[in-house]
């Protein structure tokens, strides 16, 4: 740990009469729950891409290219404007 940060746990250790095991036992619970969250986000993540993946699979839309897809927006955004005049 470098002589700044370890200086800034040991002020804080202090301020809140905590041992600097506490405070460093304290960090490591809370750095677990949030991987363990983390996880939980990917692997959610993970999910929806596999189920938006699987959606465009049967509607076709997996054979898109990213040029066909700019192509798509483009013409949107133009008919979007037309319909705005």
């Amino acid at each position: 740990m470098p002589p700044a940060q370890l200086k800034e746990a040991e002020r804080l250790a202090k301020k809140e009469n905590r041992t600097m095991s506490e405070l460093f036992r304290e960090a490591f619970r809370r750095y677990q729950e949030q991987d363990a969250v983390r996880r939980v986000q990917l692997e959610r993540l993970r999910a929806v891409l596999e189920e938006t993946r699987a959606e465009a699979e049967r509607n076709g839309a997996s054979a898109l290219t990213a040029d066909d897809i700019a192509d798509e927006i483009k013409a949107y955004r133009r008919e979007k404007r037309q319909r705005a005049r």
